[in-house]
């Protein structure tokens, strides 16, 4: 009896019998007669339909009789079997076999399917079991592969157009540069590829560079000029900032800032150099200098370079000779381009009873006395020292040998005192010289004097000074607003036609009727 194939197997495949003959059934696509569940068992599915890996020793559960038991079930259970649990509901249909079969793995093995005993002349290719190896350099090569992302046609035009700009802005600027070492080539000779270098690093430079190549205006002439331009930072110099919830920033002035600046401004040109942004510094300098007295320039982070990463302040930009040019800092990077200019002074952490800025004015101020022809080999003498202390030393040396000088030349017994003739009047006696102060002495003292007045007259005439400022900000902004004006061609009292003169006059007159 040939056994039952699927429907889905084809029609060409020829079974083999046990005898070996081969058999091929009548009708494919007739209709597999039903078996009853209570007559016969059911037939076993073809070996194409057959699942994978079922013990054989698995027994299939009897059929499901449904039991309908009266009021009160006699209890046919023998001696010694247990009660039925009442939980637990029997199954409306007795289970599979393919469900209670033992799970499919993820990669079975298809070495052990059962063979279903093909005629080789069918030639059914061979089904290879796939490798590790093979499959994960599949994965790898499908796996690992993006979609590529799509781009319209228009932002395709406007990167190719983007490219070409930047491309036309690379060439042009070489081209520049080579025309530019051309013509200096011409004019004041030497190698046209050593002018195009130089060139091309003051193009790249643009950036890391101040904002103007000098950054002071010209010298005043002599009388009115300081012989000395003294840098000074703001934070943590004179200034020291700090910020909390409860009160926001709040910024302390440094003990003695105020005389630190008032004094010294007699010998220097005392210059704020800070590598904060103008619109946190300014304020600050603003503060401590209203009137603009002891501090008449000002710069900040755009007079600055970058070098290696590193905020750098060239004095090379300062237009002023830097033998007479003294750089009090905090962040020894920022005086690395000239060292023997700075002084590196400890930080000021807002403490009280600091005396940094005080102690450091003796040193500063021999330095606008004694005058020295370049500051920089002074500077490197007192270079990783407690300057104030060093140079106590130095002065109180010089103040002991000028003493000892004097008493050479005036002996004690030499004159001054009282003889027994002066007191009967037989003779007279001429008093001892008092010791005379030296030199750093006396313009010491006349600096104090000229501080104290100084100080008075201010004190005397800061309101109008004050006001006098404060009118020139307000001509100040008039003139702006009506150049403003006149750019946009508006008319009224600041017309284009009417000078600038009249203007602002016209506006100081009407400003005390107000």
């Amino acid at each position: 009896m040939a056994r039952p194939i699927s429907r889905s197997a084809p029609a060409f495949i020829r079974i083999k019998k046990a005898d070996g003959s081969t058999s091929k059934p009548d009708d494919v696509n007739a209709p597999t007669p039903t078996p009853s569940p209570k007559s016969e068992p059911p037939q076993q599915p073809s070996p194409s339909e057959q699942p994978a890996s079922i013990p054989k020793d698995l027994k299939s559960p009897p059929p499901f009789e449904p039991e309908v038991r009266s009021a009160a079930p006699p209890d046919v259970r023998g001696a010694g079997e247990p009660a039925p649990e009442m939980s637990q509901s029997a199954p409306s249909e007795p289970p599979s076999p393919v469900a209670e079969a033992d799970e499919i793995p993820d990669k079975p093995d298809l070495s052990k399917l059962p063979s279903l005993d093909i005629d080789p002349e069918a030639n059914v290719p061979f089904i290879e079991q796939p490798k590790e190896g093979k499959e994960k350099d599949e994965k790898k090569k499908t796996g690992g592969k993006k979609r590529p992302e799509y781009v319209s046609s228009i932002e395709r035009q406007r990167r190719f157009m983007t490219r070409l700009g930047m491309a036309s802005l690379l060439l042009g600027g070489l081209g520049a540069a080579y025309y530019l070492g051309n013509q200096e080539g011409k004019e004041k000779g030497g190698n046209p590829l050593e002018n195009f270098k130089n060139n091309l690093g003051e193009l790249t430079d643009i950036f890391s560079k101040p904002a103007f190549t000098k950054l002071l205006p010209d010298p005043l002439p002599p009388p009115h000029q300081r012989p000395y331009t003294l840098l000074v930072d703001i934070e943590d110099m004179l200034v020291h900032s700090t910020w909390d919830r409860t009160n926001g920033w709040r910024t302390a002035k440094r003990p003695g800032v105020d005389y630190f600046l008032a004094y010294l401004s007699q010998f220097y040109e005392i210059v704020v150099f800070s590598s904060q942004p103008v619109y946190t510094a300014l304020p600050v300098a603003e503060k401590l200098d209203p009137m603009t007295l002891y501090l008449p320039y000002k710069l900040f982070r755009d007079a600055t370079r970058y070098v290696d990463g590193h905020i750098v302040k060239d004095l090379s930009y300062l237009n002023r000779d830097l033998s007479k040019v003294v750089m009090l800092e905090t962040n020894p990077e920022h005086a690395s381009l000239q060292p023997d200019n700075a002084i590196i002074m400890k930080p000021w952490d807002g403490s009280k009873g600091d005396r940094g800025l005080v102690e450091m004015i003796p040193f500063l101020e021999s330095i606008g006395i004694f005058q020295p022809a370049d500051v920089r080999p002074v500077l490197k003498h007192y270079a990783g020292k407690d300057i104030p202390r060093e140079y106590a030393k130095k002065e109180a040396e010089a103040k002991a040998a000028a003493i000892a000088e004097w008493e050479r030349n005036h002996p004690s017994g030499s004159g001054g005192g009282w003889s027994l003739g002066s007191v009967f009047g037989g003779g007279s006696s001429t008093a001892r010289p008092k010791q005379p102060m030296t030199y750093l002495e006396i313009k010491r003292q006349q600096a104090q004097r000229m501080y104290e007045e100084e100080q008075k007259y201010y004190k005397e005439h800061g309101a109008e000074i004050m006001k006098m400022i404060e009118e020139d900000k307000e001509r100040q902004m008039a003139e702006m607003k009506a150049g403003i004006k006149g750019m946009f061609g508006m008319g009224g009292e600041n017309a284009p036609g009417a000078p600038p003169a009249q203007n602002t006059q016209a506006q100081a007159q009407a400003q005390p009727a107000k």
